[in-house]
């Protein structure tokens, strides 16, 4: 029950900020919104308010906003001419759309931003083992120490401390150490090692040979600071993100590596069980990949339909609705075999049947 209810708590949120953004944009250029939908097919409620209807509807895997001029060949009344969709500039319509991706990508900046203010759980510095067989033991560093800085450089958590080991440049590095009420600095030449990256592909770091401890504090920052280490996030997700296409492509990920409501699910009810923080954090990875997915140039997605208004920047005349149409239809027919892939996927997961590709 947990898993279902977590489930639809973050559809429901990132379905609803992006739908939102289009629509606020819309009517912030006094362009008409026929309907805001959470959800595709039947309406199952639904209200009239002004002149807009708000309805949820029965198929939850998704939303959309109906805007009067949309569809270029909708017939508008002459009354309506000036807030149709389709008389504006192309700039206001690119707004239009870009802004549904990018409320999802101001979500992620607000979660992190939040979860920064109040306090993240992050390993403390104090060191948990030490190899033998690395320079850290002959430098005379021991289960308990805790480290505070590196080339004179302060270190706050575990993260920061790695961090500057691998990315030292020089042949020894300077760690200074806290033991029982003493500050004690130890001179350290990093071993050179191959290991694997996020990505699964051979990497060489720099490694003294110690482990953390498994003390935890709760580190919280100053609002401006937890804004900017927000956004910081956010850049560092997304890219992230781009690089993970780029390399399914190339065949370096796994294609069954790709996810769809099922497991989006699952990873939902167990951050759930995690705790809160966990929850939110997911919720902003999911957020962020929604908005870099719909910024795809395919079109039916918000990317391809901003790819179409680029070419009418461009060349100066829109395309024929005829070829719109068109790639369209393709468009639609590589999402539902995207779709359709991911869900075997999920179900491969499950119950562990043998793959055909």
């Amino acid at each position: 029950m947990t898993t279902v209810i977590s489930a639809v708590i973050v559809l429901g949120v990132l379905i609803f900020v992006h739908e939102f953004g289009h629509f606020i944009i819309a009517k912030w250029f006094g362009i008409k919104v026929l309907r805001f939908s959470l959800g595709f097919g039947p309406k199952l409620v639904g209200k009239t308010y002004g002149e807009t209807e708000y309805r949820v509807s029965a198929v939850p895997l998704g939303g959309y906003v109906k805007i009067l001029g949309q569809d270029p060949e909708e017939e508008v009344e002459p009354e309506e001419e000036e807030r149709s969709f389709s008389r504006k500039s192309v700039w206001v319509r690119m707004a239009v759309v870009v802004a549904g991706p990018l409320f999802n990508l101001l979500l992620a900046v607000f979660i992190f931003s939040v979860v920064y203010m109040f306090g993240v759980p992050q390993l403390t510095t104090r060191v948990g083992s030490v190899n033998k067989d690395f320079p850290a033991y002959q430098a005379g560093i021991r289960t308990g120490d805790r480290i505070i800085a590196v080339d004179g450089h302060a270190v706050n958590n575990w993260e920061e401390l790695s961090k500057a080991i691998r990315s030292s440049k020089g042949e020894t590095i300077k760690i200074t150490i806290r033991r029982e009420g003493k500050t004690l600095t130890v001179a350290i030449a990093p071993k050179i090692r191959k290991v694997k990256n996020l990505f699964g592909e051979p990497k060489e770091v720099r490694m003294i040979g110690i482990t953390a401890s498994q003390e935890i504090v709760k580190q919280s920052v100053d609002p401006v600071k937890a804004v900017v280490m927000g956004f910081r996030r956010t850049g560092e997700i997304i890219y992230l993100t781009f690089v993970s296409i780029v390399k399914i492509i190339e065949r370096v990920i796994p294609a069954k590596t790709i996810g769809g409501p099922i497991m989006i699910m699952q990873m939902a009810g167990q951050q759930a069980r995690e705790g809160v923080i966990n929850f939110v954090l997911f919720m902003a990875l999911i957020s962020i990949n929604l908005g870099i997915l719909n910024l795809l140039p395919i079109p039916v997605l918000d990317g391809g339909h901003l790819f179409f208004m680029l070419f009418e920047v461009i060349f100066g005349k829109p395309l024929s609705v005829r070829k719109m149409e068109i790639a369209q239809n393709i468009g639609l027919a590589l999402l539902i075999l995207l779709m359709v892939f991911a869900f075997y996927n999920d179900l491969s997961r499950i119950f562990n049947f043998k793959r055909f590709f």
